[in-house]
């Protein structure tokens, strides 16, 4: 089996489908895990096997416990222990203001953002860690700009689940440094991906690219190539960073 086997929450759409192409095109097996969109993902795995690539779909939800264990052992099973996580699912909800959220919103928010990547991340550190007879690997995390600025008037919660997982990051690429593992955060900016429309403004980042100095939205594929870099070897003594991929914002 390929020594490097990559897993991807949300791999169907966005970051995460940028993130599994480019991934394939360095030579890994990729697992593109979807939750609803199995076309995208089923897409996104097409294409890769069309350039000769390998990869799988597999649907899992990973705010649930018993979902991400399959999706791991599934992925085991089926390409090899994963060597690399991505953990770019996340859900984002209508923009509104703190007062007009209900608590069944917060806590689909931060089941999915948070305890999502908490989850997946355990799992990737069961079967990355040398302690456990693994060979080391690689986590990355994707916060967002958001963590900087609050998102007032649209998407506090949101933004206040992308802190927790910059937090938790910084405390597990701690945790497991001496393990093998690398785990470090990306932090895009206003992307051009198909999440703006949950919020209820597909076109949002046309809106308010005028914020960002470079005067543009990014695009998903650069910030996917952030995230092959903080994987791959070049990146070997990095961990515990969030590198900002926001346009210089």
């Amino acid at each position: 089996m390929n020594p490097k086997v990559l897993i991807v929450t949300g791999g169907g759409r966005g970051i995460g489908a940028a993130t599994a192409r480019a991934a394939a095109s360095r030579g890994y097996s990729v697992c593109v895990n979807y939750l609803h969109n199995h076309q995208a993902a089923s897409d996104v795995v097409t294409k890769i096997q069309e350039r000769g690539g390998e990869a799988i779909a597999v649907q899992a939800d990973v705010a649930q416990e018993a979902d991400v264990v399959a999706l791991f052992e599934t992925c085991a099973q089926k390409l090899g222990r994963p060597t690399a996580l991505v953990n770019n699912a996340a859900r984002l909800e209508k923009q509104m203001r703190l007062e007009t959220m209900d608590a069944q919103r917060l806590h689909r928010m931060f089941a999915a953002n948070v305890i999502g990547t908490m989850l997946c991340s355990r799992e990737a550190v069961r079967r990355m860690s040398i302690r456990a007879g693994g060979e080391g690997g690689s986590i990355v995390n994707v916060s967002s700009a958001a963590t900087k600025y609050g998102s007032p008037g649209e998407y506090i919660d949101y933004a206040a689940t992308k802190g927790a997982v910059e937090a938790f990051s910084l405390g597990l690429a701690r945790e497991v440094a001496e393990e093998g593992i690398r785990v470090n955060c990306v932090r895009p900016g206003f992307i051009y991906t198909e999440m703006h429309a949950s919020g209820g403004e597909p076109n949002r980042v046309d809106r308010v690219k005028i914020q960002v100095p470079m005067q543009r939205g990014g695009q998903p594929e650069e910030v996917a190539e952030a995230i092959l870099w903080l994987l791959l070897p070049a990146a070997s003594y990095v961990t515990g960073a969030c590198l900002d991929v926001a346009g210089g914002r």
